[in-house]
């Protein structure tokens, strides 16, 4: 059971999204506007004050760091006559608007200049007498968000990592809150992904708009985090040390979020495990510690001036009282926390985690660096990222690895011209179908295709229409009679059409060493109305070849080696995408089970039971069968 609170808000995302200000506050029904800055960001300040034009009514630049009272008092005089709040900049500007509407409960629009994340938040921090507390209320909640990648251009390399590993923190933290739920782990999750990716590269180059849309995104989903589900240790240690200590806020998160994750790491196993994934890395707190070790940011709570002897008394106001916590909090285990904060040690990684092998794999990566063909560089890149990444998750054993290099030396061993036990795998396993999917899903309008299989010979002989595929072998007799058109119905003729098939004991002529020449097999082209017939046998389902390394896979696994059902097809013609499908007995057995995955629902087709005369004026003792069914096929 879980519950989940979306907290109203109306969002405006993208570029420019500052020239929709006056159209937000005309929206609202406001025209008097209280405009709130701090006194550093004048230039984004201006911005809106010029395109508020008339509906400006007072412009306040005093907001400050922790939101102290006696300047949202200042701010609340200020305010008299308006009826709208626009707040731009970060923390402090978004605070001091929240303070605001708590006490005049006037409506706010919140233009965020850093990733924060506050202005998602129905939560206020104030401090006053030297101690920052912190309430939540709706009555704080801004009704608009306007989200303007370009006002974040311009954001201070240091000021844009620190603010980002602060919304980074409201992700983490709500992963394991006692209100945790799937929709905003999932925010969280895709969180963290967007910045362990945008941050270095923001790092690397300011200007990147790529990655300052991704950070701004990421910044706007923890914050959601935030404002849905409760915080703990980090967030409480934040506060303690910006509201006591005078810290600043972001750079206070940068610190201490690795620590504060290294303590609660034995509290919150799952959590942590889906952190470290999501930032491709064994340990989550060594991997944030790593990360913020790479940006150009404070490491330690002594760079940003704490004095050693404060470490108790922080400390101590961090445990004063009860709140939600993976982890038991104890004195001395706060205390240790702060003290290696303090002096910005790595964490030690948790009992058990693997080693940190990502310095190999992008070694292995950038082995292809060179590699002259973009697309061969690419898959064997991923190929690599791939592997790795799955032999770390399953923490893949040395007698794992070597019993899965043998499966692939034996199925190579058994392959020959006439048998592709790797296809087989590769059917087995789903691959060939989702290849199929991917390659072939993209014209709608034709039809769909299917999985070539292991069994295909290339260069079947040519055969007239109207022959006898069977040629005396077993089985109920079926006569087809099929179309080739184009996707508008126009027929396809001169089409080549290859068909091949199993016998009636589920064996391909390759398969049967004392079979001389091809058996249910044959090349077809089709006359001037797209049209080809011939007679064959209906399809039986049969198992694939089972007696090697695949099969014994299948054995252990508890799967059966059955195909449903089929026919396969393959239809080419110059101009044409080459169509590879099968059609499949409606009523047939293994239909909803096919050990390849192959069967879809558009190439489920009736072979029609028939009595009487055959088509050749014979009358079958067991009847006989009818296939009819046109095949569409799309322009190359």
């Amino acid at each position: 059971m879980f519950t989940y609170t979306a907290n109203p808000a109306r969002i405006v995302f993208g570029r420019g999204t500052l020239d929709a200000l006056p159209a937000e506050v005309r929206r609202l029904g406001a025209s008097r506007v209280l405009l709130l800055g701090g006194p550093t960001l004048t230039g984004p300040v201006d911005r809106a004050a010029e395109s508020l034009g008339a509906a400006l009514a007072v412009r306040f630049d005093g907001a400050a760091m922790h939101t102290p009272v006696e300047v949202t008092e200042r701010a609340v005089k200020a305010a008299a006559g308006v009826d709208c709040v626009v707040a731009i900049g970060g923390g402090s500007a978004t605070g001091l608007a929240k303070a605001i509407a708590l006490r005049t409960d006037l409506p706010q629009i919140i233009v965020p200049t850093t990733y924060a994340g506050s202005e998602m938040t129905p939560v206020l921090g104030e401090t006053t007498g030297g101690r920052k507390t912190t309430r939540s209320s709706p009555k704080v909640l801004p009704e608009v968000v306007v989200y303007d990648v370009e006002l974040t251009m311009g954001l201070p390399v240091r000021l844009s990592m620190t603010s980002g590993i602060n919304a980074l923190a409201h992700a983490v933290e709500a992963l394991y809150s006692a209100d945790a739920n799937p929709v905003i782990d999932q925010f969280a999750l895709e969180s963290i992904r967007l910045l362990a990716s945008a941050l270095p590269r923001i790092a690397a180059d300011p200007s990147d708009v790529d990655a300052r849309t991704a950070a701004l995104r990421a910044a706007w989903l923890a914050g959601s985090c935030l404002g849905s589900v409760g915080m703990g240790l980090h967030h409480k240690l934040c506060h303690t040390l910006g509201g006591t200590f005078g810290l600043p806020h972001a750079e206070t998160h940068t610190v201490v979020l690795a620590h504060a994750m290294a303590y609660n790491a034995s509290g919150a196993p799952e959590a942590m495990r889906r952190i470290a994934e999501a930032l491709g890395a064994p340990d989550a707190p060594t991997a944030v510690y790593d990360l913020v070790a790479t940006l150009p940011v404070p490491q330690s709570l002594a760079e940003l001036g704490l004095a050693e002897a404060d470490l108790d008394k922080a400390a101590e106001l961090a445990i004063a009282a009860p709140y939600p916590n993976p982890r038991t909090l104890t004195r001395d285990g706060i205390e240790n926390l702060l003290h290696a904060a303090w002096s910005g040690a790595r964490p030690a990684p948790a009992e058990g985690t693997p080693p940190d092998l990502r310095g190999l794999t992008a070694e292995v990566v950038e082995s292809f660096a060179a590699t002259p063909d973009p697309r061969l560089r690419e898959l064997l890149s991923e190929l690599v990222r791939t592997l790795h990444s799955y032999v770390l998750r399953t923490d893949l054993t040395q007698q794992e690895w070597q019993h899965a290099i043998d499966f692939l030396t034996k199925a190579g061993q058994i392959s020959s011209d006439t048998r592709q036990e790797f296809i087989l795998l590769s059917d087995t396993l789903g691959v060939s179908s989702v290849v199929d999917v991917l390659t072939n899903s993209r014209t709608p309008d034709t039809t769909p295709s299917a999985v070539l299989g292991p069994f295909y010979v290339a260069g079947p002989p040519e055969t007239e229409q109207g022959a006898n595929l069977a040629d005396g072998l077993p089985g109920t007799p079926l006569w087809t009679d099929v179309r080739v058109t184009d996707t508008a119905g126009t027929p396809v003729a001169e089409a080549t059409v290859d068909v091949w098939q199993s016998n009636e004991d589920g064996f391909y002529d390759v398969q049967l060493p004392d079979v001389d020449g091809p058996v249910l097999r044959a090349r077809f082209r089709t006359d001037p109305q797209g049209r080809l017939r011939f007679r064959t046998i209906l399809p039986s389902p049969y198992p694939i070849p089972d007696d090697g390394p695949v099969g014994r896979m299948l054995a252990e696994t508890r799967r059966h080696p059955f195909r449903a059902p089929h026919l396969h097809f393959m239809i080419a013609k110059p101009g044409y995408r080459t169509l590879v499908t099968q059609l499949f007995v409606r009523g047939g057995e293994y239909l909803g089970s096919d050990t390849v995955f192959g069967v879809k629902d558009g190439l489920i087709v009736d072979f029609a039971e028939q009595t009487g005369p055959a088509p050749d004026g014979s009358t079958p003792d067991s009847g006989w069968r009818r296939l009819d069914f046109t095949f569409r096929i799309a322009p190359a």
